[in-house]
């Protein structure tokens, strides 16, 4: 695919955020230094997304979920901590009409260390990040170098791309085991990983998968090569389409997909979505993650063409 629009980068440092751009239209802010309440878990996140006719593709704090904040890295149980935001899922709390989860002060964050790289040119954009993840009584567990990758951005075919890949290095001195809600207990709350959450009008939306079947909510759990959902904006006249590749990790069992479209669209290729693994003190879990921005609604057999021409 032959990028036909310039993209660009700009580094807002005093709102702690990047804004790219492709020709007149901003396609993403990266918020690497938010001012988040710590209950929601700080972390990094990108907001809005958009295709390249401008279609906004992400939501922002949405009243069911504070802390789901557009498209973030991020993990919901690692050793009983919880770097997700949020209420901690608890099975022996699942009494009295408590669906099991409870606030627990085990909520961490993920602290912006620095920019290893922040350049681009109309073809690419290129940001290497270093990150913390520091638990709620302020001990580093993780540090992380995160490369962000931003190109393919055709205005014929109305897509670019999204890369996000990451080293997770074990720092706290001992073995840590990543799993999830689902690994404590709660069926098809696989979330974990590379989350991303899209706007409320996309609510009841189904996905589009690569057999060219279309899926709703039977998508949790499933281990496609690939995920798309669609859905018109409430901000502008358009609609536009997001599709997301299964994760590629080094550890764990493989990612599976935490999807739904009710009552919230959401979409993860969870790598612990219900098998636990662990990564052991000194030892760097690796995940490499691409996502597509698509103007418009495509139908299966064109979807499956974009997938097949955009893979890394």
């Amino acid at each position: 695919m032959t990028p036909t629009t310039a993209l660009a980068v700009r580094n807002d440092k005093e709102s702690g955020k990047l804004d790219i751009t492709c020709g007149d239209v901003r396609i993403a802010e990266y918020h690497y230094a938010p001012d988040s309440p710590a209950a929601e878990a700080p972390k990094p996140f990108f907001h809005p997304l958009r295709a390249l006719d401008g279609t906004c593709a992400t939501a922002f704090r949405p009243a069911d979920h504070r802390w789901h904040k557009g498209l973030a890295m991020t993990w919901s149980e690692v050793s009983g901590e919880n770097f997700w935001g949020g209420p901690t899922f608890d099975a022996s709390a699942q009494k009295g009409g408590n669906n099991g989860y409870v606030w627990k002060d085990n909520i961490g964050s993920q602290q912006h260390d620095g920019f290893d790289r922040l350049d681009g040119d109309p073809a690419e954009i290129a940001i290497d990040e270093r990150l913390s993840w520091i638990t709620a009584a302020g001990a580093k567990w993780l540090t992380e170098r995160r490369s962000i990758r931003v190109s393919g951005a055709d205005a014929d075919r109305g897509v670019w791309a999204l890369d996000l890949d990451t080293e997770l290095t074990n720092v706290s001195g001992s073995s840590l085991e990543f799993g999830s809600p689902t690994t404590l207990g709660r069926p098809a709350a696989g979330y974990t990983g590379l989350f991303w959450r899209g706007p409320r009008s996309w609510v009841g939306e189904r996905f589009a998968a690569p057999d060219r079947s279309t899926l709703g909510d039977e998508a949790m759990g499933t281990t496609s090569d690939w995920l798309a959902l669609a859905g018109e904006s409430d901000e502008v006249d358009g609609t536009a389409t997001v599709l997301m590749y299964a994760a590629d990790s080094d550890r764990g069992p493989g990612s599976r997909w935490f999807a739904r479209s009710t009552p919230i669209p959401a979409m993860a290729p969870s790598p612990a979505f219900d098998e636990t693994f662990d990564l052991p003190a000194a030892d760097t879990l690796r995940l490499r993650h691409r996502m597509l921005l698509i103007s418009g609604r495509r139908d299966a057999a064109e979807l499956s063409v974009i997938a097949e021409a955009n893979r890394r």
